[in-house]
């Protein structure tokens, strides 16, 4: 109990940063992403498929996002979430998420390194190109890395041995550097019911659904293959349909309640098991933390270093990358490689399905040859 608590608290802690980041990338203003992060991780949470997975707003969606905002603003993006959130109940209702056992192994090992490289680069742009504070930014990562790998008690996470002596050497002073606070404001209110003020018409409708379909596809595959991941660090199997039903129910809120779209996170779902996250109530304390942060204690995650965050993401990336992918063989490296290489060049979607194809292609050409 003591122990999920905790893992929850650490959690959210990294994910406040990411979400800001996300929603900043996404054009809209960080409560968007904020809210995102508490709808779908306490729904997930509570009604999910697989204890232990942390869902919230997502990079990838972000990305996919950001050409809709530009074009049509804000409210077109909260249409197409809640659109996005009916596909995504309609694909688990359908019992559609045994489809997800087309991506094999060497698949999946290849969205876990991708996934791991791109959240590394995406620490390396959070650092000012030169100069001292370059070097202090670095000094404080490295610091806080150690006091991870370092941590003296198993029964609190170790990241944060690494978030709260970093932040107390600013927070007094004694170094100087940029905190969550330079990057933007968490501080908001409740989040308030609202239809999205879109035209209900069917013009509407063409515009957001390719998004929509496109956004629920990726959100499916990053939470199903996520979820793989940990079933197979804690065991069990997720129940697939249950957790499509769960994050679609999640979108659905968090578009109606003014949030971005979101899904599983698997680099707050790795600090979560490195934390003792194993059961579902990490993740309602992780979401209850983030909408605390939003309502009363803005002050405690705008005060943490970009670079204490960075320390802990650089970690997650460590142990989120596959490192036994080059000793299996031949044909799953060719693909583990193909597929992260897609991944960080394109997007998951695609990745995903350049890898089953691949792989689809490689089981007939056996099966020919044991024919011939």
């Amino acid at each position: 109990m003591i122990r999920n608590t905790l893992a929850g608290v650490t959690t959210s802690l990294a994910m406040v940063p990411e979400v800001v980041a996300f929603a900043l990338l996404a054009t809209v203003n960080p409560l968007v992403g904020l809210y995102a992060a508490f709808f779908v991780g306490i729904i997930t949470a509570m009604f999910g498929g697989r204890p232990g997975l942390i869902s919230g707003g997502a990079g990838s969606l972000a990305v996919v996002s950001v050409a809709l905002v530009i074009s049509h603003g804000v409210e077109y993006l909260f249409a197409t979430v809640v659109l996005m959130g009916l596909i995504q109940v309609l694909f688990g209702v359908f019992k559609l998420g045994k489809l997800i056992k087309l991506v094999s192994p060497a698949v999946m090992n290849g969205f876990v390194n991708g996934l791991a490289i791109i959240i590394f680069l995406a620490q390396l742009k959070q650092l000012p190109p030169m100069g001292d504070e370059l070097n202090v930014m670095l000094g404080l990562t490295i610091l806080t890395i150690l006091c991870i790998v370092w941590a003296p008690i198993k029964s609190i996470p170790a990241s944060l041995f690494g978030i709260v002596p970093v932040t107390l050497l600013v927070a007094f002073g004694l170094m100087d550097s940029k905190t969550v606070g330079d990057i933007a404001s968490v501080s908001g209110s409740l989040p308030v019911f609202a239809i999205p003020t879109v035209p209900m018409t069917m013009e509407t409708m063409m515009v957001i659904l390719p998004y929509a379909l496109i956004l629920a596809g990726i959100g499916l595959l990053e939470s199903l293959l996520t979820a793989q991941m940990v079933d197979e660090r804690l065991g069990g199997e997720t129940n697939n349909n249950k957790e499509s039903v769960a994050l679609g129910a999640g979108n659905i809120a968090t578009g109606f309640f003014g949030g971005m779209g979101g899904c599983a996170m698997i680099g707050q779902t790795v600090i979560n098991l490195n934390s003792g996250g194993d059961n579902r109530i990490s993740g309602i304390v992780q979401a209850l933390c983030i909408l605390a942060y939003i309502l009363f204690a803005s002050f405690v995650i705008e005060s943490i270093p970009i670079a204490a965050l960075i320390g802990v993401m650089v970690v997650v990336c460590f142990h989120t990358f596959n490192w036994k992918t080059f000793t299996q063989d031949r044909e799953s490296v060719i693909i583990t490689i193909i597929v992260t290489a897609a991944t960080v060049a394109f997007n998951l979607a695609y990745a995903v399905a350049i890898g089953v194809m691949i792989t689809a292609l490689i089981e007939y050409w056996r099966q020919v040859d044991d024919f011939s």
